[in-house]
């Protein structure tokens, strides 16, 4: 079978999905990268072999805050930034989308499409307040499984007014609506719509949100956040079938047009990688150089501005 592969490693999760030659998703994985991207490859990796069996792979994409890192240990053939990657895969399912709305475990990001070009976009990657990692800690600390949490929004009554502005004044006011008493249901609620003032007030300043408009991202399985941008907004907001994986999908969409793969093959899953950092010193930039270890062999190296380390692990 002939294949395309495309992985996108972020802070918190780490994506791998396999199309083939017209897009269509024949396997993926979604798993929590827990600090270990190299582990969190290794395991989608073996589970892919386990469960595609003999696969070619005719490319291979990359995306995401670990994207480069992806390339070094993978052999990828296109390495691009989540922009591209999510409106590449946002268009292909949803050809007329105007407006992406993306929200992953560290980051959100605002896509506007016109015309099936990118034209404007915006990310926030300062404050954590609205993304997964955030809603993941309330729910932990509120006693609610994270994948209940969207729906005890749904159920409140009058939701809570709280502060969005960033995660300490957003936590620090829930504890004080508890106090005052005000029920679960409605916590919840006044959360996902402070989280989205939030969104809305870091990323759309000045930015026109036209229909069609397409909610991406792990946070898009939040019915909670979903109906409170509707209310915001006045707009439908769509959730595709792969919302979670749609950068690794983008990422090997774009790996299609390859004519010679740098896929480095499945025993990825087999070697003992690790990495590793150092500054040079050889001159005043003092450039934070990181490298992947094969055992005791150093397989490649990045980080360097002048790319003399870049160059020595070729």
């Amino acid at each position: 079978m002939e294949a395309y592969l495309g992985i996108d490693v972020g802070s918190v999760t780490t994506k791998v999905v396999l199309i083939d030659r017209h897009g269509t998703a024949l396997w993926s994985s979604y798993k929590k990268t827990m600090g270990q991207p190299i582990k969190a490859l290794q395991s989608a990796f073996s589970a892919l072999r386990r469960g595609m069996g003999d696969i070619e792979i005719r490319g291979v994409g990359t995306t995401g805050s670990g994207r480069k890192l992806a390339d070094y240990i993978v052999g990828a053939d296109e390495v691009k930034n989540e922009i591209t990657a999510h409106a590449v895969s946002a268009i292909h399912h949803i050809p007329n989308v105007r407006t992406i709305v993306e929200i992953g475990g560290q980051d959100s990001k605002l896509i506007l499409i016109r015309n099936g070009v990118v034209v404007d976009f915006s990310m926030n990657t300062v404050c954590a307040a609205g993304t997964g990692s955030f809603l993941e800690h309330q729910a932990a600390r509120l006693g609610i499984a994270i994948e209940e949490l969207g729906n005890y929004a749904l159920a409140a009554s009058s939701p809570a007014r709280i502060a969005g502005r960033c995660t300490v004044f957003a936590e620090s006011d829930m504890i004080h609506k508890q106090q005052m008493g005000h029920n679960l249901e409605d916590i919840v609620a006044g959360l996902c719509d402070a989280l989205v003032r939030n969104y809305l007030n870091n990323l759309s300043r000045g930015k026109e949100i036209s229909d069609p408009v397409i909610f991406q991202g792990g946070v898009a399985a939040n019915p909670g956040i979903k109906a409170s941008f509707e209310r915001e907004l006045g707009k439908e907001f769509i959730v595709p079938h792969y919302y979670p994986i749609m950068g690794a999908i983008g990422a090997a969409l774009l790996s299609r047009n390859t004519t010679q793969t740098r896929f480095r093959g499945w025993s990825l899953s087999e070697k003992q990688l690790s990495t590793s950092s150092f500054y040079c010193s050889d001159c005043p930039n003092a450039c934070g150089v990181m490298q992947i270890n094969d055992c005791d062999e150093v397989i490649a190296r990045w980080g360097d501005t002048c790319g003399k380390w870049g160059r020595m692990s070729e």
